[in-house]
């Protein structure tokens, strides 16, 4: 296998890390919080996408200078990056309409998809092509789309509304090109460009003709009754928003008008200048004219937007086909020639693709099988996680208009989950992103995929169930280039030991991150470095070392073992610096008798041949020899215990956690990585020991 060797220097608290990555491979990198892996997993992406994030990783002491600025080298080759990590969750894995952002893409619209379409789009060239060829229809189309709106709502009976644009502007008949003989006077602002703007402002100012016998807009004064009369019977002969719809509607009607047949235009006419309501025929009229724009408008519509989603569930393709064409003489009030100009090409090349429409049909189903196996596919594969995995929630992908969407379903609900993320516990939405996740980097292909300590939050069953769908299902991120940091140690158990031979098709590696002064280096862990604390705990009584820190592992494989007789609190008195050893009884500490302490320190040299527990008791009582030891350890995990024997307690709770309860009697862990070899104690943990002790760094 190839490696990447990465080297990031100067990234947030991170001077500098190298760490490797097996192409193709799964990579998982174990190591506490707060080393840096986050900053790890920005760094890359930032490197690989090249988008210029790079520089916000700066460390706050090199911001302002042109030195120990970031870099990140070694992987060139990467251009692209998806990440899984809590903004992959909160901003793209919910939506209110579906369950991920773009579901159609990742879920359906696959490289054999876009090769599918493609073909079955090319039997429609013809169609499109004369759509193309005929520029002024979109124009044409837009104009029948006003009018037929002006039109409005019909009534019960199918009759036009009279409050419909269209009668509001010519049912009283058109009084812009008829001016009404009372109101000549005003015919220059009738007819002028903007009449209705005109009718508006002479309307405002009405309200102010009864407060004397002055002209409101000239303030000439008014000689008679008559001429005050004259000004507001504007207000009653017309209406600004009627006059507004009158002129937008001829310049439509007549922009239409060489699509209309010679009767129809010749009525058209006579309408939009009558001098007088209509009348019921020119109503029936009018009701029958849109009736035909309205089938025009749906016939060129059917035909511009043809495609395999309009013929999607059509159980009769060849049936279907001919009910597309556009035929005039059903809608005879625009059947003229420059309307068929417009038409017949197009429906031309539909009887073209009528003459092929075996091989229209064929693809249109073999694409709807592909389909429908590819929806049954993902569904199985994230339904059957979802339920091995102990969740009540499904997913269903649906069609749509033009498309696909994701939907969620719970089992004691018919309906679909709208807005998932507020259904969805913390734990259901990771568990069901990470798996959208991986889907969605099968669609985007990308160079390199990130997780970013993706499962530590979930229990032992859902953990296993989530490593198993990323790395084993159908649709896997098997054979890619994946790096996944964690905190947890779980998955490097199951990958390289407990499970490794389910997870090879992954072609797997762990490697454990510490961190010492700002650098962080990694160490491989191998199968048999994963190993039971007792395996541990027998390895260091075997080896040649400080007798105090045999004592402490074997104290603790007394514990893990429940073995807590007379050995164990033989190695408690001592730790607690009693001179005389005691028994832990229901009624507190009893000492031991010469006979039980020596069967004791009888046992305990079957595992420690040189222990003696007067002598050791000498140096534990030693501070300053016991500080030196804490100096000379070489694994963190001896430096608490020897730090705990020093002082007792730690007057910071969240320390004194750290050292009695994780790596004391409440470690819950079976498995784990000899701390020895893998440093898992934080730098941050040891420095406040020796800050305690008064160690000072030469």
């Amino acid at each position: 296998m190839e490696y990447y060797d990465v080297l990031i220097k100067n990234c947030n608290s991170v001077d500098s890390a190298r760490v490797s990555l097996k192409k193709n491979s799964l990579n998982i990198k174990f190591g506490p919080n707060g080393l840096g892996k986050s900053t790890i997993a920005k760094a890359i992406v930032s490197e690989a996408r090249g988008d210029g994030t790079l520089a916000s990783l700066t460390p706050f002491k090199n911001r302002g200078l042109k030195v120990g600025q970031p870099q990140v080298t070694g992987i060139s080759e990467l251009t692209s990056a998806l990440v899984f990590d809590e903004d992959f969750v909160s901003q793209f894995a919910f939506q209110e309409d579906e369950v991920l952002k773009n579901s159609f893409e990742i879920f359906v619209k696959t490289p054999e998809y876009n090769s599918a379409m493609k073909e079955i789009e090319n039997l429609f060239n013809g169609i499109k092509e004369a759509f193309h060829n005929s520029p002024e229809i979109e124009q044409t189309t837009k104009d029948l789309k006003d009018l037929r709106d002006a039109f409005g709502k019909s009534n019960k009976d199918g009759s036009i509304s009279k409050s419909s644009k269209l009668l509001k502007a010519f049912g009283r008949g058109n009084k812009i090109d008829n001016v009404p003989e009372t109101l000549k006077p005003f015919e220059l602002f009738i007819k002028s460009p903007s009449p209705s703007k005109w009718i508006g402002w002479q309307m405002k100012g009405n309200i102010f003709l009864n407060m004397g016998d002055i002209c409101p807009y000239c303030s000439a004064k008014l000689s008679s009754k008559e001429q005050k009369d004259t000004a507001l019977s504007v207000a009653k002969e017309y209406d600004a928003a009627a006059v507004n719809h009158l002129n937008t509607l001829k310049a439509v009607i007549l922009r239409l008008g060489k699509y209309f047949s010679k009767a129809c235009k010749e009525n058209l006419e006579k309408i939009i200048n009558s001098t007088s309501e209509l009348t019921l025929n020119q109503k029936i009229f009018l009701r029958d004219l849109k009736s035909s724009i309205e089938a025009l408008i749906k016939g060129l519509e059917d035909l511009r937007t043809i495609s395999f989603f309009s013929l999607r569930d059509v159980d009769q393709i060849d049936e279907k086909l001919p009910t597309l064409k556009i035929e005039l003489e059903y809608i005879n009030k625009l059947d003229s020639e420059q309307t068929r100009s417009v038409t017949d090409p197009i429906n031309s090349q539909l009887e073209d693709l009528m003459t092929d429409i075996g091989t229209l049909t064929g693809k249109v189903n073999i694409h709807k099988s592909k389909i429908k196996k590819t929806i049954q596919e993902n569904q199985e594969s994230i339904n059957g996680f979802l339920k091995s995995a102990g969740y009540k929630y499904s997913v269903r992908i649906i069609s749509e208009l033009n498309s696909y969407k994701m939907k969620l379903e719970h089992e004691d609900s018919e309906e679909y989950v709208k807005s998932a993320s507020t259904h969805l516990s913390y734990g259901e939405k990771n568990a069901f992103a990470l798996v959208l996740f991986m889907h969605q980097v099968l669609s985007d292909n990308p160079d390199i995929v990130i997780l970013d300590d993706p499962i530590s939050s979930f229990d032992k069953n859902k953990k296993f169930a989530i490593l198993n769908e990323l790395f084993r299902g159908k649709a896997s991120l098997r054979d890619r280039t994946t790096l996944m940091l964690t905190h947890d140690i779980e998955p490097a158990i199951d990958i390289v030991k407990s499970t490794a031979r389910i997870f090879q098709g992954a072609h797997p590696s762990a490697t454990f991150l510490s961190i010492k002064n700002g650098e962080i280096s990694e160490e491989p862990i191998k199968r048999d470095d994963i190993r039971t604390f007792a395996k541990i705990c027998k390895d260091i009584c075997n080896k040649d070392i400080d007798d105090i820190i045999k004592a402490i592992y074997l104290r603790r494989h007394y514990e893990i073992t429940d073995n807590t007789g007379l050995e164990y609190n033989l190695l408690a008195s001592l730790f607690k610096k009693r001179t005389s050893p005691t028994i832990l009884s229901p009624d507190g500490h009893v000492e031991m008798s010469p006979s039980e302490a020596k069967k004791a320190e009888t046992k305990i040299k079957e595992q420690i041949s040189t222990f003696c527990y007067a002598k050791l008791l000498t140096k534990v009582k030693d501070n300053n020899l016991m500080t030196r030891k804490f100096m000379n350890a070489s694994a963190g995990y001896d430096k608490l215990q020897i730090f705990r024997i020093i002082k007792g307690k730690h007057s910071d709770d969240i320390i004194t956690k750290f050292i009695n309860e994780s790596y004391h009697i409440e470690n819950e862990y079976v498995m784990q990585l000899d701390p020895h070899k893998f440093e898992n104690v934080p730098s941050y943990v040891i420095e406040e020991c020796k800050r305690l002790l008064n160690i000072q760094d030469n």
